[in-house]
C-alpha cells in the first residue's frame, strides 16, 4: 500500500522553474524583437509667437488655393477638379510665372500655396495635396542644379559638395506652403 501512495507523490510537476523559463522567454522575445516606429509627416513647424503679429493682408495673386471640402471635393484655383491631374505643373507656373502673368505671383519668394481643408477631409486627400505641392516644388528645385527630383530629395546636406548643390536649387525660393486651420 505504501509503494501505491508513494507513486502518486512522485507524479507531480515541480512547477517553479517554468516560471523561470517563462520570463527568460519573455526577455528573449523582449530583447530580439525590432520595434517599427511610424516617423508620419517630416515637416518643421512654426516656432511658437509669443508676440501679436499684425495682420498683413497677402496680395490675391500670390496666393494659389487648394480646397478639400468633407466630401474630398477639390477646388483648385476657384476651379472645380476631379482629381490632381496635372496641379504639379499648374503650381509651377503659378511659382515661376514665366511670362509674368498678372494673374500669378510676382516672384517665387513671394508665392504662397494654400492648403484648406475641412473637418471632413479624408487623410489620404490631404496627403496627396501635399505631396503634390511639394512634389511641385522638388521639381523646381531639381530643374534648377539640372538633376532629377529624386536625386534631388537624395542629396546629403553632411557631404559639403551636395550642400552646396541643395542650396543652389533652393535659393531665394521657400517653399511657402500654407495650411490653413480646418472649417467645420
Amino acid at each position: 500500500m505504501m509503494s501505491r501512495l508513494k507513486k502518486r507523490i512522485d507524479t507531480e510537476i515541480n512547477a517553479g522553474s517554468m516560471a523561470d523559463i517563462a520570463f527568460l522567454l519573455l526577455i528573449f522575445f523582449l530583447v530580439t524583437t525590432t520595434i517599427s516606429a511610424d516617423k508620419g509627416i517630416i515637416m518643421k513647424l512654426p516656432p511658437e509667437q509669443k508676440i501679436d503679429i499684425p495682420f498683413v493682408k497677402i496680395p490675391e495673386r500670390n496666393l494659389f488655393k487648394i480646397m478639400i471640402n468633407s466630401k474630398d471635393e477639390l477646388l483648385i484655383e476657384n476651379e472645380l477638379a476631379a482629381n490632381f491631374d496635372g496641379i504639379r505643373q499648374q503650381i509651377k507656373t503659378f511659382i515661376l510665372n514665366p511670362k509674368n502673368d498678372k494673374n500669378l505671383a510676382i516672384s517665387p519668394q513671394k508665392a504662397i500655396i494654400s492648403i484648406k481643408t475641412n473637418r471632413g477631409t479624408s487623410y489620404d486627400k490631404y496627403i496627396t495635396a501635399l505631396d503634390e505641392v511639394q512634389a511641385a516644388y522638388y521639381e523646381i528645385y531639381a530643374e534648377r542644379v539640372g538633376i532629377t527630383p529624386e536625386e534631388f530629395r537624395k542629396l546629403d546636406r553632411k557631404d559639403p559638395v551636395q550642400k552646396k548643390i541643395y542650396e543652389k536649387g533652393r535659393k531665394d525660393m521657400p517653399m511657402n506652403i500654407s495650411i490653413a486651420k480646418p472649417s467645420k
